[in-house]
């Protein structure tokens, strides 16, 4: 946990029913599993009297700049981690982007933690060790009774204190808070959570998010391809910078979209990664 992190326990024991505490992890996490490096992202985490969210702080940081400068930027959070919740529940509310389309499915998520003895010092708190197997992986989470809330990074939730760190086993996602913030009122995320700076989220189930998803994967380009198709003339079409002209060259790029699938198909809830045909 970095130095500069600090936090006062008088902080949180007044106005708790009237603000927004914010609190801000450090996530290092690998897209392909057997990669030895790791991305790294801040994630937010906002406690409210009403609902949690958990999201990705580039998403606050273009929000800011379109307000401070009336710009019309945008941003897609591909971690696959926005979340939101009701207070004390396990009910979550997940967003998520395919190709252009933005949207929304409700999950329940219930984490059963096993709560060990071992304890120790970060800085001036003392950190609890608790486990759990959730979404097909095991975790490990150390929290601090101090902080009175039972919250911590994406859906990890239900111990009794704050989650500081958390990892899984393998260490392919692992989360270190670094700091915190007390914001007068509700922050709204209507710009970048419940909607994608303009694309309002679309109510979705898993199963209609698993056809989306395969659909996708399945022919990544279908809509450079139906233009294709319906054109009378040579057309040219540019893929990740490359000019495409015929078929053939797009049924290229979609093999080696579709390899780049496979790849880096290792998300957070590892129970429910979609099984990509070769």
């Amino acid at each position: 946990m970095k130095s500069f992190f600090v936090i006062s326990t008088l902080f949180f024991m007044v106005a708790i029913q009237s603000q927004t505490h914010r609190f801000i992890y450090g996530l290092q996490y690998k897209m392909d599993s057997t990669e030895t490096g790791y991305e790294k992202l801040n994630m937010i985490l906002d406690i409210s009297p009403k609902e949690v969210k958990f999201y990705g702080q580039n998403l606050l940081a273009t929000d800011s700049l379109n307000k401070k400068f009336g710009t019309n930027n945008s941003h897609t959070d591909m971690s696959g981690l926005v979340v939101k919740r009701k207070i004390n529940t396990f009910d979550n509310e997940n967003f998520i982007a395919i190709k252009e389309g933005y949207y929304s499915f409700k999950t329940t998520d219930k984490i059963s933690w096993v709560i060990s003895d071992e304890t120790k010092k970060v800085e001036n708190y003392t950190l609890q060790k608790a486990s759990a197997q959730f979404g097909g992986r095991n975790w490990t989470a150390w929290f601090c009774k101090d902080i009175p809330f039972n919250e911590g990074p994406y859906k990890f939730r239900g111990l009794p204190g704050l989650i500081f760190e958390l990892s899984d086993s393998r260490k392919n996602f692992i989360f270190n808070l670094v700091k915190s913030q007390k914001l007068s009122g509700i922050y709204s995320t209507d710009n970048f959570v419940e909607s994608n700076f303009g694309n309002k989220a679309i109510p979705i189930n898993e199963k209609q998010k698993y056809k989306l998803i395969t659909d996708f994967y399945n022919d990544p380009f279908a809509f450079e391809r139906n233009n294709f198709n319906k054109a009378n003339t040579n057309l040219k079409i540019n893929i990740n910078g490359k000019e495409i002209h015929t078929v053939d060259e797009l049924n290229t790029q979609t093999k080696n979209m579709q390899e780049v699938i496979r790849k880096y198909n290792n998300p957070i809830e590892i129970d429910k990664a979609v099984h990509y045909k070769p």
